[in-house]
């Protein structure tokens, strides 16, 4: 018999999924690398962006989860400062004018540019000049970090003679090379093929172990999932959730998979109502239900004296992708499947 309870404990008294969305903050000790607080823009009386709150702990990589027009680019934008909000404040390390500390910013735009005719190690050298870094120091870095992420071969090549996924790879290394303490990025694994997507999480993880807080933007969940301390959910130009991965993972009851040799009996009192129920090839019965309020321990006395042959039991805790359903609703989730397939390189 298999037998994987998990953290049955912690995930059994999750908040019920109506609960109000809990306030995010940074973890006891740690400092905030952005706080906003109400931020609000419209376009000719589009409201793209309603009252945004936002609190992004020194360290930490960030996830901005929502579909396209959710609002997710204009808020990235209004904290960068090349935006102003018609309302709300932001604080951005530690600076109230975003331009006060972008010498200490990376910055990776949902459009992405390079001058074409510039060589790779020139376009980070380039980018990092804007930044504040001497150009003759930024050609140095370019080729270092070049040579470092497998791009060595290219350091002198023109980005036009790049294919795309090359090109984005060379600009998200312009973002890095005055490292920075803090880089945003927006939709940064669209363009990229799955072995260079993998680099850049292997990137990303890195640049917080050595303190840099990142945040970035994405439609893509998974990813979110993979990455994340914490995250936004946006949907409709509001937050209805910002906090750790976790809290966000509570808001729906964890779900138990059981499988006994025994169809029936009198334990099958004891599972709930809803509880769905397959007959196996084998022979064997499979259920598939959420955990009672209860906690396991009831239900496995009466599985065990009823005598319903435990197979197997495990307890699931949901996938961001269910929190993000319970949270932004199914009209936001099918917004976000619908969002076109990630290009790749040419």
């Amino acid at each position: 018999m298999k037998m994987d309870l998990g953290n049955w404990q912690a995930a059994g008294n999750a908040p019920d999924s109506h609960g109000a969305a809990p306030a995010s903050g940074p973890a006891p000790g740690r400092a905030l690398a952005i706080e906003a607080r109400g931020l609000v823009k419209r376009f000719d009386g589009f409201t793209a962006v309603d009252g945004v709150d936002l609190s992004v702990p020194e360290g930490a990589i960030y996830g901005v989860l929502g579909p396209n027009g959710a609002g997710k680019t204009t808020t990235l934008r209004m904290l960068l400062g090349i935006i102003d909000p018609d309302a709300g404040v932001r604080r951005i390390l530690g600076a109230e004018r975003p331009h006060d500390v972008a010498h200490a910013i990376g910055y990776l735009p949902e459009e992405r540019g390079l001058y074409p005719a510039m060589k790779a190690h020139e376009a980070i050298a380039f980018v990092g000049a804007l930044r504040g870094l001497p150009r003759a120091e930024g050609q140095r870095r370019g080729r270092r970090l070049l040579e470092e992420h497998g791009l060595g071969y290219a350091a002198d090549r023109q980005i036009r003679q790049m294919s795309k996924g090359m090109a984005q790879q060379v600009q998200i290394l312009a973002c890095l090379v005055h490292e920075p303490r803090l880089v945003i990025f927006d939709e940064p694994f669209s363009g990229l093929d799955a072995l260079n997507q993998g680099k850049l999480e292997k990137m990303m993880r890195g640049l917080a172990e050595r303190g840099t807080t990142v945040i970035f933007s994405t439609h893509v969940i998974a990813h979110a999932e993979r990455l994340c301390d914490q995250i936004a959910i946006i949907a409709g130009g509001k937050v209805p959730f910002a906090g750790p991965v976790d809290l966000a993972r509570d808001r729906i009851r964890p779900q138990v998979r059981l499988e006994t040799r025994a169809a029936e009996g009198p334990w099958r009192t004891a599972l709930p109502a809803a509880a769905r129920h397959d007959r196996k090839l084998d022979g064997s019965s499979f259920f598939y239900f959420p955990l009672p309020d209860s906690g396991i321990e009831p239900l496995l006395r009466a599985l065990i004296q009823g005598e319903a042959g435990i197979l197997s039991l495990s307890i699931e805790r949901a996938g961001l992708h269910d929190a993000f359903v319970a949270i932004a609703g199914e009209a936001a989730a099918r917004a976000l499947e619908a969002n076109p397939q990630e290009e790749q390189g040419r």
